[in-house]
Formats: structure tokens, C-alpha cells, sequence
């Protein structure tokens, strides 16, 4: 490691802030050393922050059905191998009462950009998990609605929302999603969401088709200048019924490399080591956690249709009963020194 990507890594460290040219070249700098430095440093920050606490989110993934035709993504409005289904408020009800009794305080709801869930609906769905558990916070990750629409559902008791901006270059989201879909408005939704009051959660995917490192930095520029509250980030991973089908996925050491860079970023961001990261790598959720990140999103919904909720190919937990889910991720986490809790887990700022 030569002494430049040392101040760089010094730098980033001290002032949480690096030019869009820096970025690009400690992107490029990636190697074993450079790694390493970049974990230790994340898990030191994270450490004086959060401790050796990881927080667990209870996925609920509550429709497969989109009006979106993302060329990524495998629940796509054109595929037609897609064996669809919507969860009733009776099931994502009984999801969060299992939820509740195994522990957990964060119930994400997620889903496709399904009409089905109006204002109403999922107006009533998040009124009702907030009654019974109000001790819990309700994370929503439903894409792309109206302003209005995320003030209702604000008003209702949603605490979080989720919403990848997927890359912050204007061109390369066009490359990525149809003509239809537009990269202003996904940005005028996130800063929407911040000005509404949320806990506001973006990210990126690694590796995905005609990514650089310029665009890769852009991402981290963005995040820096955002500051927000979560941020997941993933590697691509092809799914066999898209147009990306042939695309080399993303690795987990860059995925990893770029968690501890985000973490040094905006120290207190909840950071989750994700499905994706495990699904590429046996212990890739581990890895990441040890690159920094400290959350984790063991799967609540029904057994019978998790495997229909097929973002990318070969996902991994699509079998297990959630406490089998849970209890193994906190297997996982305590196996590299690290423990699950059962709180909230809001953001330390």
C-alpha cells in the first residue's frame, strides 16, 4: 500500500469526506492490504458506536407482484415465469405476531410496486402493527409513491422507509431501468422521505451491469452528501428470467471493501450485511458484518412463498421456519464475536 491510499484512508477516517477523484482512486486500490486496513478501521467505528451489537430486522416480503420492468430484477412486470402472489393483512398480521414472540422490534414490510396496497391498505397494515406492538418500529420498502402518499403513511406510524436509489449516476440508472422510470423522481422521493420525518434508508448494487469505479464513487459522494439513516448495499446477482440474465455477479470482496468505506463515511449508519452477500458466499453475511456493517434481516414470511420472492437466482433461507432463520443468523453472528439483540435498533446519531 503505497503512502498516498494510506493518507486517503487516514483522511476519510478523520474527516468522513473525500473528493469524487479520491473515491475513485481508493476504489481502484483495492487489495488485500488495503482491505484489511479499511475493516479494521470500519469495525473500530462501528465498535465505538454500536459495540459488538448486531440489530435484526424482520423481513416481510409481502407481494411479488410490480408494475415496474427493472431489466435486474426478477419480479418484473414482463417475466412470465414469475408465480406471483399478495399477502392478505390477516398473514403480514400473523408474520408480525411470530415476529414479535421471537423477538423482534422491526418489522421491514417489502415489496413490489403493487396498486393493490393503497393508501388505505397499507395505511391500516401499519396502524394495526403499531397498536399491537408499539414498542416496535414499522420499516416500509414499497418503492416509488406520491408525496402524499408517504405522509399518509407517516401519519399512520410507519418510522422508516426504505429505498434504494440503486446508483446515484443519472446515466447508468437509465441503463439499468425502462424508459418509463426516472432517476429525478427517485431522487425527489428519497429527499421527500427526509423532509417528511422518516428514518430514511438508500443503497446501491455492486457489480451491477456497465458499473465503474466513476460510478462507484458517485455512490459514496452521494451518501456522504445524504447522510442517511441505513443504507444497503448488496452484490448483483443475475436472476435467469431477465435481460441480464448473463452478467457476472458482483463479489463479495468488493461489496465488503465498500461497506467499511461507508461505515467511515457516515459512522453511525445502520448497515446491513445482506441476503445477497450470503447467497455469493457461504459466510458472506459474516463477512460483512466484519467489514462493518451491523444489521441483519432474518426472513418473516410464509414458508410457502418465499421462494416466489425471487429478486436474483438461488436466494438463499427460502426453506427455513423464521425462528430456524433467526436462530441460525445468531449462530452465525456470535461464530465471529458478534451478538444479535432485540431492540429497535435506531440509528445512534
Amino acid at each position: 500500500m503505497n503512502e498516498y491510499i494510506l493518507s486517503l484512508i487516514n483522511t476519510l477516517s478523520e474527516s468522513h469526506s473525500l473528493t469524487l477523484e479520491q473515491y475513485r482512486t481508493l476504489i481502484d486500490a483495492r487489495c488485500v492490504a488495503t482491505a484489511a486496513l479499511l475493516a479494521e478501521k470500519a469495525a473500530a467505528v462501528r465498535k465505538s458506536i454500536y459495540g459488538n451489537n448486531v440489530y435484526v430486522r424482520g423481513l416481510i416480503e409481502v407481494s411479488n407482484i410490480c408494475k415496474n420492468d427493472c431489466l435486474y430484477c426478477g419480479i418484473r412486470r414482463s417475466n412470465r415465469n414469475c408465480d406471483r402472489y399478495r399477502l392478505s393483512k390477516e398473514q403480514i398480521m400473523e408474520c408480525a405476531a411470530e415476529g414479535y414472540r421471537l423477538g423482534f422490534r422491526t418489522f421491514v414490510l417489502q415489496g413490489g410496486e403493487d396498486s393493490y396496497y393503497t393508501d388505505d391498505v397499507l395505511c391500516d397494515i401499519v396502524t394495526d402493527i403499531k397498536s399491537h406492538y408499539p414498542d416496535c418500529a414499522v420499516t416500509l420498502s414499497m418503492g416509488e409513491r406520491s408525496r402524499e402518499s408517504y405522509a399518509s403513511l407517516r401519519r399512520a406510524g410507519a418510522d422508516r422507509y426504505l429505498l434504494r436509489h440503486e446508483t446515484a449516476d443519472k446515466v447508468h440508472y437509465e441503463s439499468l431501468h425502462p424508459a418509463e422510470m426516472s432517476f429525478d423522481n427517485r431522487m425527489r422521493c428519497l429527499h421527500g422521505l427526509r423532509e417528511l420525518g422518516y428514518q430514511v434508508g438508500c443503497g446501491f448494487m455492486v457489480g451491477s451491469p456497465n458499473q465503474t469505479a466513476e460510478t462507484l464513487a458517485e455512490d459514496l459522494k452521494f451518501i456522504e452528501e445524504f447522510k442517511p439513516d441505513m443504507c444497503g448495499i448488496g452484490p448483483f446477482v443475475p436472476h435467469k428470467d431477465t435481460p441480464f440474465r448473463d452478467h457476472p455477479a458482483g463479489t463479495v470482496e468488493l461489496t465488503c471493501y465498500l461497506l467499511s468505506i461507508i461505515r467511515l463515511i457516515h459512522p453511525p449508519v445502520l448497515l446491513p450485511a445482506t441476503t445477497a452477500l450470503g447467497t455469493i458466499h457461504p459466510e458472506g453475511r459474516e463477512m460483512g458484518i466484519q467489514s462493518g456493517a451491523n444489521v441483519v434481516m432474518p426472513n418473516l414470511s410464509p414458508v410457502s412463498v418465499r421462494k416466489k420472492y425471487e429478486l436474483y437466482d438461488n436466494k438463499i433461507c427460502t426453506g427455513e421456519e423464521s425462528a430456524q432463520c433467526k436462530d441460525c443468523l445468531s449462530a452465525r453472528m456470535e461464530s465471529v464475536g458478534y451478538r444479535v439483540v432485540t431492540d429497535r435498533g435506531d440509528i445512534k446519531k
